[in-house]
């Protein structure tokens, strides 16, 4: 299938992707039901919800990894519901994991290299017949990944195995190979999950700053409700696979819904009260 790279038709603050109506369905067991969420272009919108409320589901049927059962899933204008991961990836949607991905015996700077594989057009045969084409798109590649080093800092990691990495660095290396794609929309899978305080206040920025400055727009699973109430223009809410509240961080805050979800019976006493 030929992919459309062309500059999206939608404009800094439109809707840029829209899932209508999905649900997934495994054996008996309800993974995501009839949910709709709408993100717009330029914008930090995230997911929450309780463990096992269909959030990496949803994110996995975002990414092509899961195929809906119903609903839709479309981005620039393009119903992209039936696409395959690597054809997502070259649209345009790029992801992180909840279970860090790396390939832990390569190095940092070849684990980042692995992002740009959307982009290189160089194939074996060519690289064979025409060296120096092949050359000149490894250094500008080479180039890219450089800066996206600098951005994250790893310019004393770029030589060490991945695998060798504190975990909050490996989370980092993730990050950086997902951005390697120059993705237009950035999944982010609790990107913040076993780090320590420092580590996620560092994320959080890297995370802000790839927004602000690249104009990237982020969906985010994250169980800091604190972070993700701080650095979220929407919020959307599931719980066992339904989603029962979206809004600003404030509205969603203030959702009996939503206390309903995290704090179950406590808080119908504490509002009866």
């Amino acid at each position: 299938m030929a992919i459309d790279r062309t500059e999206p038709t939608t404009a800094p603050g439109q809707i840029q992707l829209a899932v209508t109506g999905v649900s997934k369905r495994f054996g008996g067991v309800r993974a995501v039901e009839d949910v709709s969420i709408a993100v717009r272009r330029g914008a930090i919108a995230s997911v929450i919800g309780p463990n096992g409320a269909g959030k990496t589901s949803l994110l996995n049927m975002i990414s092509g990894f899961y195929k809906p059962d119903t609903g839709s899933i479309v981005f620039d204008g393009t119903d992209i519901t039936r696409f395959r991961p690597s054809e997502i990836a070259a649209c345009g949607i790029a992801r992180t994991f909840q279970n860090i991905a790396l390939f832990s015996g390569m190095t940092v700077l070849d684990n980042i290299m692995l992002g740009r594989h959307v982009h290189m057009k160089a194939g074996i045969l060519s690289s064979l017949v025409y060296w120096g084409l092949a050359q000149r798109e490894e250094v500008r590649h080479r180039a890219r990944v450089e800066e996206l080093i600098d951005f994250l800092g790893l310019q004393d990691l770029r030589r060490q195995p991945a695998g060798a990495l504190a975990y909050g660095l490996r989370k980092r290396v993730e990050l950086a190979r997902a951005l390697a794609l120059d993705p237009k929309v950035l999944l982010l899978d609790e990107p913040m999950g076993g780090m320590n305080q420092e580590e996620k206040e560092d994320m959080a920025r890297y995370i802000l700053d790839v927004n602000e400055q690249w104009g990237t727009t982020v969906i985010l699973i994250e169980h800091d409700m604190a972070l993700v109430m701080d650095i979220s223009d929407r919020v959307s809410v599931l719980d066992r696979g339904r989603k029962i509240a979206e809004g600003t961080p404030a509205e969603v805050q203030r959702n009996p819904d939503v206390m309903r979800a995290y704090l179950g019976g406590v808080a119908e006493e504490e509002q009866a009260a």
